[in-house]
């Protein structure tokens, strides 16, 4: 492909808007991906650098952040992101903010991150109604860090307090800053939801200082318990490794650590789920229940894993944005 003159300036000069933003905003460009960006569909121009100095802990082997493309469809990009050693967030703000943020979790089995259909095409959605979308690329915690199983969940403290720290900056209200997560981010939303006053690193400025409780949470068809009877494999062996203790299980699974000061809750999932079996979103519920936290349930026969918006399409599971915007408005999100 031959770039015109215009198209090299033009990516010239996106480069050097980067460069100046980084040291003053503690901003690293957002996984790109190897064969570039679908042309008509808005791309994240801001990012959010959690750790600005470096992020905690300490790895094992040196990592090298690395996107693969597994579309085959140009205009359909299905981009994955692993070796995160400089955890952020893409920010997607909305021509009319209406106050109200949500952080997005993607999954991806914590073997990587999934970009675009559980990432941009739910932040796209949440600012085309108003809401300030924030993607975040959190670190995997069987790469290697030594914070271990807590890895997501330092991130995920960390970014909900720093969004709350600059929500000035935003155009939001630092108390509707919403959770909302997919399959393995699902159980990194619930953790957050359930741990979000867990001491899992040292803070280190005002940001630490505040609450990362979030107003509400919605783990769509989550990665909850690590019961291996109903956990899913891939994702509890490299959260926990091979061989975990029941007092580790235990610890890393949200249905199991549920605080009486828990968000209200959102959930939804597929029946016909062979992935993430059915039984982790019932097993949340019920804790959620126990404990006397509001929560609403939506369970549809079909949908399979991974429906996200795209693969929703022509099935009542397709309703599931809208029944999350409704019971949003409920609990005063929206």
């Amino acid at each position: 492909m031959t770039l015109s003159r215009r198209a090299l300036v033009a990516r010239s000069l996106v480069a050097s808007a980067w460069a100046a933003a980084r040291p003053a905003w503690g901003q690293t460009p957002p996984p790109a991906g190897p064969n570039g960006t679908p042309p008509g569909l808005p791309q994240p121009t801001e990012t959010l650098d959690l750790w600005p100095d470096g992020s905690p802990g300490h790895l094992a082997t040196p990592l090298v952040e690395t996107v693969n493309e597994r579309s085959s469809d140009r205009l359909v990009t299905d981009r994955a992101v692993m070796g995160i050693t400089r955890p952020r967030m893409a920010v997607f703000r909305p021509d009319r903010p209406n106050g109200a943020a949500v952080m997005i979790t993607p999954g991806g089995g914590y073997r990587w991150i999934v970009v675009d259909k559980e990432g941009y095409e739910i932040g796209r959605w949440l600012a085309a109604r108003g809401f300030t979308a924030f993607v975040l690329f959190y670190r995997l915690p069987g790469e290697g860090w030594s914070s271990g199983p807590d890895t997501p969940l330092v991130d995920a403290q960390r970014a909900m307090r720093l969004v709350r720290h600059r929500a000035r900056d935003f155009a939001i209200d630092p108390e509707r800053i919403a959770a909302m997560g997919f399959s393995a981010g699902g159980h990194v939303c619930a953790d957050l939801a359930a741990r979000f006053a867990a001491n899992v690193y040292t803070p280190r400025d005002a940001a630490d200082a505040l609450s990362a409780r979030p107003h509400s949470a919605a783990p769509i068809y989550p990665v909850v318990s690590m019961d291996p009877a109903i956990a899913h494999a891939g994702s509890r062996q490299l959260l926990l490794g091979p061989k975990p203790t029941p007092a580790l299980e235990a610890a890393h699974s949200p249905d199991r650590c549920v605080p009486a000061d828990a968000p209200p809750h959102f959930l939804c999932h597929a029946e016909d789920d062979e992935a993430v079996p059915v039984e982790n979103t019932l097993r949340l519920r019920a804790a959620l229940k126990a404990k006397g936290v509001p929560v609403e349930t939506h369970l549809f026969a079909n949908g399979g894993h991974g429906f996200g918006l795209r693969r929703a399409i022509g099935k009542p599971v397709e309703a599931w944005p809208d029944l999350w915007r409704a019971w949003a408005a409920t609990v005063g999100l929206a």
